[in-house]
C-alpha cells in the first residue's frame, strides 16, 4: 500500500519537475514474473524507472542505504529488499532473495554492473542476471537510461529540477531454462551465462546512447 501511495504523491512531482522521455514500455509483461536490467549512473535511477512503470517494481538494494535513518524509512516503505554485496556465500544470498520475488510473479529491477558508473559508460555486467533468467525461467527486459546524472550527480544529496530524463526498455531476452529446476547449477554453464550477460549490456548502453566497455566499475574510494 505505501508504495501505490508514494507513488501517486510523487509522480505528479516528478512530472512538473522533469521532462521524463519514455520508450518501449509495451516490452514489460502485463503480468507474470520478469528482470528489468538497467544501466546505473545515479542514485535516482531507481527512482525513475518504478515512476515509468505501471506495475510494482521490486529492487534488491544494497544494504547501506538501510543502515541510515535518512533513507532506511523510504527504502522500507516501498518494500525493498536489502542485500549485502560481495562474492561467495552474499552473492548465492542475494540470488536465493532474487528468485524468491520472481518466483512469486513479480518484477524485479537490478543493476548487473553492480554499482554506479561515475564515467558516463556502460560496464561489464555480473553474471547474477543470466543465472535468474535460466533458473526461474523469466526474460530481462534491458534498460537503457540517461540523463539521471544530471538531475543527480554522484554523491549528491539533491536532486536538480528542470533536466530530462530519457529511459528506453528493449525486447525480452531470455537464457535457455536449466534442464532440472531441482538442481540448475547440475548443467550450468559459466560461458554461457557470461555470453548472455555481455550481449545484454551492450543492448543496454546501445538504449542508452552509451558507450560500452568491457571491464568492471572501479570500486570507489571514500575521500
Amino acid at each position: 500500500m505505501a508504495y501505490w501511495v508514494l507513488k501517486g504523491l510523487l509522480s505528479p512531482v516528478f512530472y512538473l519537475l522533469w521532462s521524463v522521455k519514455v520508450e518501449g514500455l509495451e516490452y514489460v509483461p502485463s503480468s507474470g514474473p520478469a528482470v528489468l536490467a538497467a544501466n546505473h549512473q545515479s542514485f535516482c535511477d531507481s527512482l525513475f524507472i518504478p515512476l515509468v512503470v505501471r506495475r510494482k517494481v521490486t529492487f534488491l538494494a544494497k544494504a547501506e542505504y538501510f543502515d541510515s535513518w535518512h533513507t532506511s524509512w523510504f527504502f522500507r516503505a516501498v518494500g525493498q529488499i536489502p542485500i549485502r554485496r560481495g562474492g561467495g556465500p552474499q552473492s548465492e544470498r542475494a540470488i536465493e532473495t532474487a528468485k524468491e520475488v520472481l518466483k512469486a510473479g513479480h518484477l524485479l529491477a537490478l543493476y548487473p554492473e553492480g554499482t554506479r558508473s561515475i564515467d558516463g559508460k556502460v560496464h561489464k555486467g555480473r553474471t547474477g542476471v543470466a543465472r535468474l533468467s535460466r533458473e526461474v525461467g523469466v526474460p530481462v527486459i534491458p534498460i537503457g537510461i540517461s540523463g539521471t546524472p544530471e538531475v543527480q550527480p554522484v554523491d549528491a544529496l539533491l536532486m536538480r529540477p528542470f533536466r530530462s530524463v530519457t529511459i528506453r526498455f528493449g525486447p525480452p531476452i531470455q537464457m535457455v531454462p536449466a534442464s532440472d529446476p531441482c538442481n540448475p547449477m547440475a548443467d550450468h554453464d559459466h560461458a554461457i551465462c557470461r555470453d548472455f550477460t555481455d550481449r545484454l549490456m551492450r543492448e543496454i548502453a546501445r538504449l542508452a546512447g552509451s558507450e560500452y566497455t568491457d571491464t568492471y566499475v572501479l570500486k570507489r574510494v571514500p575521500t
